[in-house]
């Protein structure tokens, strides 16, 4: 930069998230609080205002919120959505600022130097970015510093300051100790000594501080000041994969559109090949003449940048394309993508098996057009209904820990049918059971076999149910269920048979 020219001050917006927890785990529709499990004490990470208002607080163990508010709905942590969240939400950000970088495990911070101008202003920035966040129904809080650190810190402890250039001190001195982020043991060992807000940190000798704390307390405290450098690992959005193609004259003939996109096609594909991803969705815009647009998107069971695959796959879909006075532009769009290694088709071994999953993953995308594809994997519940469930043809699937101990029916009723029952004794296996109509006489029954609710969802409305194996009077053999206990005016059902 030319001598005499002022470099202008950094400035940095950061956004405090507080309920970012509750919303990676699904709307909130009453009381709800987000626990995690801190060695074999279970505590609470984030409350919701209605969890608030009854008086559960972060950090209180679990079993006492619940005490507190019985009608709480306790969730689990969701770490990787709640990162997820947090990621979606730094993309989204880039629209004020290309700089850009998550601060975990609520924030994001931006810097905003030199952008401010063209949003009327550091207030006004603020202000769209927090009402933005809040329409889109995100808890935001916001403040602005010399200083990523202490943007944060303000953010959270002081939301809506905007703290001048070179007022970092007096900015970071009302500021209560936990704003800083100090770890816990630390934390509790300041408040012993009687320190209680940032600035009473700021008035003690350096070298005692560092000796008896660490290094990591004064460098915390120099970055907010800004006199230590503070790390920005700026967020990049992901690759952009798309073509384009616009035309003099109107393209009306299906040959022409044939033609457009045997070319469009290899380009993406090369986009793709250059980055090592493939794409999972395509997407094909067609733009008429009259300002409106068609759209086809394709989905793919797995990852692919064949041209020819895909060009195959299109073929069948481009007869819904209705050019009516024609269209001016084409676009080829990846809109979702995944790392895709390239294969060495000469080795023998892994490649070869590779070579063969991806013809049969072309064979199930083009299957996939006409009809859907998917299959059976396990999912863990205690409802025989609820125990498997349809995935992708190539998601991954866990093994299951171990087959049922008692023999399951091979037809599963997909909704369990009414029946009555006689039996000789309340609790005893039925002797005769009526089924749409017509009373069978039962000649051997074994059981029952208990099926406890699941406790996991806090339903003691969900009756137990006891399973009998019985056998007809005709050799056939069904699965039957009593829900509810003996002496509580149960119901019974066929839910199944066996071979």
């Amino acid at each position: 930069m030319p001598a005499g020219e002022n470099v202008p001050a950094r400035r940095f917006l950061a956004i405090h998230l507080p309920l970012l927890a509750i919303e990676a785990t699904g709307p909130a529709d009453g009381p709800v609080l987000v626990w995690r499990a801190n060695g074999p004490r279970r505590e609470v990470l984030a409350v919701n205002a209605a969890a608030a208002a009854l008086g559960v607080a972060p950090r209180q163990s679990l079993a006492d919120a619940q005490a507190i508010a019985p009608g709480v709905q306790p969730r689990p942590e969701e770490p990787d959505a709640e990162r997820a969240r947090l990621q979606a939400l730094g993309l989204w950000a880039l629209r004020f600022t290309p700089l850009v970088a998550l601060d975990p495990p609520q924030g994001l911070l931006l810097d905003i130097t030199g952008v401010e101008a063209l949003f009327g202003g550091e207030a006004a920035l603020l202000e769209r970015v927090l009402s933005s966040l809040r329409r889109h129904g995100h808890a935001a809080l916001g403040a602005i510093a010399g200083t990523g650190p202490l943007a944060a810190a303000l953010a959270q402890a002081a939301p809506g300051t905007i703290a001048p250039s070179g007022q970092e001190r007096a900015a970071l001195a009302p500021l209560l100790l936990f704003a800083l982020r100090i770890p816990l043991p630390v934390l509790a060992a300041l408040r012993r000594l009687g320190l209680e807000r940032l600035g009473d940190l700021l008035a003690q000798p350096r070298a005692p501080l560092a000796h008896r704390f660490g290094a990591e307390l004064i460098l915390a405290l120099d970055r907010a000041l800004g006199e230590a450098t503070a790390p920005f690992p700026s967020l990049r959005p992901p690759p952009d994969f798309h073509v384009t193609r616009e035309f003099l004259e109107p393209l009306i003939a299906r040959g022409g559109i044939d033609a457009v996109l045997s070319r469009l096609l290899p380009l993406l594909c090369q986009q793709l090949e250059d980055t090592g991803r493939g794409l999972r969705r395509l997407v094909l815009r067609a733009h008429r003449g009259d300002g409106t647009m068609q759209e086809i998107v394709l989905g793919l069971g797995r990852s692919s940048r064949d041209a020819a695959h895909l060009a195959k796959l299109l073929e069948r879909r481009l007869d819904t394309l209705e050019p009516r006075f024609g269209f001016e532009r084409l676009d080829l769009l990846a809109e979702i993508t995944e790392p895709l290694a390239a294969l060495q088709s000469g080795m023998p071994g892994a490649a070869t098996q590779a070579v063969e999953e991806a013809a049969l993953a072309q064979l199930i995308d083009r299957l996939g057009q006409r009809l859907p594809v998917w299959r059976l994997a396990p999912r863990a519940s205690h409802w025989p209904e609820r125990q498997a469930m349809r995935v992708e043809p190539f998601a991954a699937i866990e093994t299951p820990p171990g087959w049922a101990a008692r023999p399951r029916p091979l037809r599963l009723l997909r909704k369990p049918e009414p029946i009555e029952v006689m039996a000789l004794l309340p609790d005893a296996p039925p002797r005769r059971l009526r089924w749409r109509g017509h009373w069978i006489e039962v000649s051997a029954a074994e059981g029952p076999e208990r099926f406890e609710p699941e406790w996991w969802w806090d339903r003691p409305d969900r009756p137990l149910r006891d399973y009998y194996r019985v056998e007809c009077a005709d050799g056939t053999r069904l699965w039957i269920c009593r829900a509810g206990l003996a002496d509580e005016a149960p119901r019974w059902f066929l839910h199944g048979a066996f071979a």
